[in-house]
């Protein structure tokens, strides 16, 4: 089965034992004990009434010995249809209970799968599919809710068969005998299909999971695939998972089938003697005509729980799947460790890296026995090649990861003891691609301050360019972004973004600047965003633009993790050493000198 080979098992993937997953499972209906406990109450009472129509037909036909008129037929008959239909509107509220109970269940673990995604670090997103991890969330904890309701409505039948077991063995103890001796084949056949089901069952999972992540990363990236033309390419990438999770959910099915003819044929075999052995006794005088019949029906009542059984068995294996699936992502341990949550007051803003050194992977070192130390208030550009590690000085500032050596300290203090929600609260963060959730300008521009009125928005929006960019807008504040705001340009994106950021009045602002081209109106609102957010916070600027670096009041050049350089822009270029060479390739063009030496040299040909 080589395309088992294409599934993906994420390394925090674990197995847990049926104990286990079944103790977990209780502790989630902790909260549902009185809905639950109704639930046991019922499915007795059911058991008991629908253990109670074989024993109340058998005991007539004794009774009446043959002797049946229309009012005995009648009376049976109403007696078996009134059982019946007790027997459903108990069933009804039973299911109803049930139905409730697993809801709120399935809410709350859902609840706790998302704050455990929500929760994890950058890099566990670096190693992870969120395809996969939505698939966890939300197809997972659906199929945990299906194994609750089947093991309930399985629990009811097995329980029915227990009452009519004591009946039956009051009534000829030597046909039971022989009857209970058949269940442990069929028990034994039943268990032993568990751990081939339950692996076929988890491979069908990560198929599936691997299919919801290629639709999701397809879906995302339509633009570019449509731009490149790789409609074909993309659908291509979409029809190997999907075929590949046909095949593994086929095998899963037949698998999970090959169970059902095998218990079929054993409850056939062991119907076959009884009923035999019955007749024989019956009409030697061994046993009653009724006490036959009873035996008879009793067959099916003992036979069908481990028939369903097997019937379900997909379902449960599915379910115990699940739950492990989604037990293993609110399990897994973070990479980013806090040692301590000490409450966190307004921060002056002084950072310290203190012979720091962290790597992304082991054979992927960034930053090695790296110090800076970045005064309260201050403006930081930190400029250097692709790779040299810029952008992770600003996540290890964030704790999006975690840093192998040294140590980090905000206002003298371990960044690892700080409470981190405290500590978020105080960071102003833009990312190198603006980032805008579907929904209106205002909403995205108040999305870490929602107390934020539209009158503080509006006045603070209008610093910026004397309000001009408003009126790009179709509805000024009220325009809606779109998906990723797609509807905006990047200019309007950037700038919706630092909004974003000077509405939350942060003590840490850091920018990592995106390198899109923009106009130069557009170029001098953002400047004047910044301009901001600059002059009241410590401030560390990962620069791709000329106005930005010019801005700082120092900069550090990074090569290979490491500081080679450190100064103002004057006397950077003076030195003539990395940064004059940096300048000469990325910023020079962006300065008004060199726009107008070139246009000169335009005319003057």
């Amino acid at each position: 089965m080589g395309f088992y080979d294409s599934l993906n098992e994420e390394k925090y993937d674990r197995q847990y034992k049926d104990k286990t997953l079944a103790r977990r499972i209780i502790a989630l209906f902790a909260p549902q004990r009185g809905k639950m406990t109704t639930v046991v109450i019922l499915t007795v009472i059911m058991s008991v009434i629908a253990a109670a129509q074989p024993i109340v037909v058998s005991k007539a036909l004794d009774y009446v010995k043959g002797n049946l008129t229309l009012t005995t037929i009648a009376l049976i008959t109403s007696t078996v249809f009134l059982i019946g239909a007790v027997d459903w509107g108990i069933n009804w509220v039973r299911r109803s209970i049930t139905v409730r109970a697993v809801g709120d269940v399935v809410l709350d673990l859902r609840t706790r799968a998302f704050r455990a995604a929500a929760e994890h670090d950058l890099s566990f997103y670096d190693q992870f599919s969120s395809g996969r991890i939505v698939s966890r969330i939300n197809s997972d904890t659906n199929d945990l809710a299906n194994l609750v309701v089947i093991v309930t409505d399985v629990a009811a039948q097995i329980f029915q068969a227990i009452v009519l077991g004591v009946v039956i063995v009051r009534t000829e103890w030597h046909l039971a005998l022989l009857l209970f001796a058949s269940m442990p084949f069929v028990l034994v056949a039943a268990l032993g299909f568990r751990s081939l089901a339950r692996r076929s069952t988890k491979r069908g999972m990560q198929a599936m999971a691997d299919v919801n992540a290629a639709i999701k990363e397809t879906v995302s990236g339509i633009a570019i695939a449509k731009n490149f033309r790789q409609e074909e390419s993309i659908f291509g990438t979409f029809n190997n998972a999907n075929l590949t999770s046909y095949k593994v959910n086929v095998t899963r099915g037949l698998v999970l089938t090959l169970i059902w003819p095998t218990l079929n044929a054993l409850s056939g075999i062991f119907t076959a003697i009884l009923v035999y052995a019955g007749g024989m006794s019956a009409a030697q005088g061994g046993v009653t005509v009724g006490a036959w019949y009873l035996f008879i029906l009793s067959l099916g009542r003992f036979f069908d729980p481990m028939m369903n059984l097997s019937a379900f068995w997909s379902n449960i294996q599915s379910g115990l799947s699940a739950s492990e699936r989604v037990f293993a992502l609110m399990d897994a341990e973070p990479n980013v460790v806090q040692t301590d949550e000490r409450d966190v007051q307004p921060l002056r803003g002084e950072i310290r890296f203190e012979n720091v050194s962290f790597r992304y992977a082991d054979n992927e070192p960034v930053l090695a026995d790296f110090s800076l130390t970045i005064r309260p208030g201050e403006n930081l550009a930190i400029v250097g090649h692709t790779g040299a590690g810029k952008s992770s000085l600003a996540k290890l500032i964030a704790r999006f990861y975690e840093f192998q050596q040294g140590d980090i300290r905000i206002d003298g203090v371990d960044i690892r003891t700080l409470d981190l929600q405290q500590y978020r609260r105080q960071l102003g963060i833009v990312s190198q691609a603006p980032f805008l959730f579907s929904g209106t300008v205002a909403e995205n521009i108040r999305y870490a301050a929602p107390e934020a009125t539209e009158t503080e928005i509006l006045t603070l929006a209008r610093r910026i360019g004397d309000g001009d960019w408003l009126e790009t807008l179709p509805d000024g504040l009220n325009t809606v972004v779109g998906e990723r705001g797609a509807m905006l340009s990047m200019g309007q994106r950037q700038l919706v973004t630092l909004l974003r950021v000077l509405v939350q009045k942060p003590a840490i602002f850091v920018l990592d600047e995106a390198t899109a081209s923009i106009d130069p109106f557009t170029e001098w609102q953002i400047q004047q965003a910044l301009n901001l957010i600059l002059a009241e916070a410590t401030s560390i600027l990962i620069a791709h633009r000329l106005s930005t670096v010019k801005a700082a009041d120092r900069i550090i050049v990074i090569e290979k993790g490491k500081i080679i350089e450190e100064g103002d822009h004057d006397g950077l270029l003076l030195k003539g050493g990395h940064y004059a060479t940096l300048y000469n390739t990325y910023f020079r063009h962006q300065s008004l000198a060199y726009v107008e030496q070139a246009r000169e040299l335009v005319e003057g040909d």
